[in-house]
């Protein structure tokens, strides 16, 4: 009988072990169409989205302050389902125009 018991126990936390990885397991932009992917950033306000086998990044909704105070919402391409240039948006770092500190 406790045989039985710690296969059981196994059991159950190799099954915990894999939800918990599939928890966290990243949408991937290459398996949805342009649109679903900008839904799916505008729901989500700021959502980190895979865009290749190995690749990766920070999306956000335009709409809101999803960025950091030194940043800005950038234009950016990913490759989806149906188009390889959807345009999405990445905060950028801010640059100045003019830089009234260097005199």
């Amino acid at each position: 009988m406790p045989a039985t018991r710690a296969f059981q126990f196994c059991g159950t936390a190799v099954a915990l072990m894999l939800s918990v990885q599939t928890a966290y397991a990243r949408p991937d932009t290459r398996a949805m169409s342009c649109q679903q992917t900008r839904n799916l950033i505008e729901r989500s306000g700021a959502i980190v989205l895979s865009t290749g086998t190995y690749t990766y990044d920070r999306y956000v909704s335009p709409r809101g302050y999803f960025c950091a105070s030194n940043e800005v919402p950038n234009l950016v391409a990913v490759p989806t389902r149906d188009t390889p240039d959807c345009t999405v948006y990445r905060c950028e770092p801010f640059e100045p125009l003019f830089n009234f500190e260097d005199r």
